[in-house]
């Protein structure tokens, strides 16, 4: 028993010395900053949404047949791939119903929403140009984006890292220390973008002519990042 006692006396008293001397280590001598960074970038995928409808010119009525090869054909004329167009919607419960509908009611107007993608709006106005004005009831950008954003990301949390770097160098010259390693680094913010922006134009029917005022001035994209950083002071 008193071999046992002595024992456990033995480890409180080694255990209580490495607490002390755990607690008598000089504090980490460290400073903690933030570093943030932005940048611009123009998109070059854009999604524009272009709503067919059907009409009557007089008395003979412009089907969807019509309205959609004059949009191929116009998209084909302006040198973009034919798989970049496709169907995002047909209006109606479904397809089925709608064309049930479209058989049996002559006066009914078929709907159809196609999908255009875009490296840049310059030939928006020659493409529509290409559809009856009647037969265009809407025109939206869905959304836009970069081909290249996940490099944009990278290149921004790099940026945001060294300003962060940055500040806590001249923060500590100033009071003549020196910075060594990062200790920590924490993301606070990143990923700050807008790849989806919807633009509707001003009139839910247009006049390719309208369409886009001026394509340069299309809004660029922001990315940004923030990060929080700790660093050794030597």
């Amino acid at each position: 028993m008193k071999k046992v006692m002595f024992l456990l006396a033995g480890i409180l008293v080694a255990t209580f010395s490495q607490a002390q001397q755990t607690d008598n280590r000089p504090p980490v001598k460290k400073i903690e900053v933030t570093g943030s960074a932005e940048i611009e970038i123009t998109p070059d995928e854009i999604y524009l949404d272009i709503s067919l409808r059907e009409f009557k010119n007089k008395t003979t009525k412009v089907d969807m047949n019509t309205l959609e090869l004059q949009l191929q054909k116009a998209v084909k004329e302006a040198g973009i791939p034919a798989g970049d167009l496709t169907i995002a919607n047909v209006f109606g419960t479904n397809y089925d119903q709608w064309w049930t509908k479209k058989k049996k009611d002559p006066d009914f107007m078929a709907r159809k929403q196609y999908r255009l993608k875009l490296s840049n709006l310059d030939k928006v106005n020659s493409i529509l140009g290409g559809v009856d004005d009647e037969g265009i009831e809407s025109v939206n950008i869905s959304s836009y984006t970069h081909s290249k954003m996940e490099d944009y990301r990278k290149q921004v949390k790099t940026k945001a890292l060294q300003a962060a770097k940055a500040k806590a160098t001249y923060m500590l010259e100033a009071i003549g220390d020196n910075i060594g390693g990062v200790l920590e680094v924490q993301e606070i913010n990143t990923d700050n973008y807008a790849d989806v922006q919807p633009v509707a134009f001003s009139n839910a029917r247009l006049m390719a002519a309208d369409a886009v005022a001026d394509p340069a001035a299309f809004k660029k994209i922001k990315v940004r990042a923030e990060v929080r950083a700790v660093f050794f002071i030597k």
